[in-house]
């Protein structure tokens, strides 16, 4: 087992099975171990970012990118009804990865607040 990598940039490095249904040159895309919604994707960079909080400037067009890939998958997944993106960043925000991820929530009504 490799010490140090987040299960994310395992996924990344094909060290570990995910249900990919994304992947192109600067990011990843593949359904949650644990859904929350019927529909529960994540988006990630190949590029290996904390968390939103450490963003650099330099960042925005993979950023971008990761949004473009967001709508997409929405579109090709049949969220026609709307769907939910969550972006957590810290431990006070629910991060529990540390590597920069989209979660994609759908097919179902979501409340607000969310918890």
């Amino acid at each position: 087992m490799s010490s140090g990598k987040t299960i994310f940039k395992r996924i990344i490095d094909k060290e570990i099975p995910a249900k990919i249904i994304y992947e192109d040159d600067q990011a990843l895309a593949f359904h949650d171990v644990n859904p929350q919604a019927p529909v529960h994707v994540l988006v990630i960079p190949r590029k290996e970012i904390r968390s939103l909080a450490e963003l650099d400037p330099a960042d925005a067009p993979l950023i971008g990118h990761l949004f473009t890939i967001v709508r997409k998958l929405a579109e090709e997944l049949g969220l026609k009804n709307g769907f939910r993106t969550v972006i957590n960043s810290g431990a006070d925000g629910g991060q529990s990865v540390d590597h920069l991820h989209i979660h994609i929530l759908g097919q179902r009504p979501l409340s607000w607040p969310p918890g």
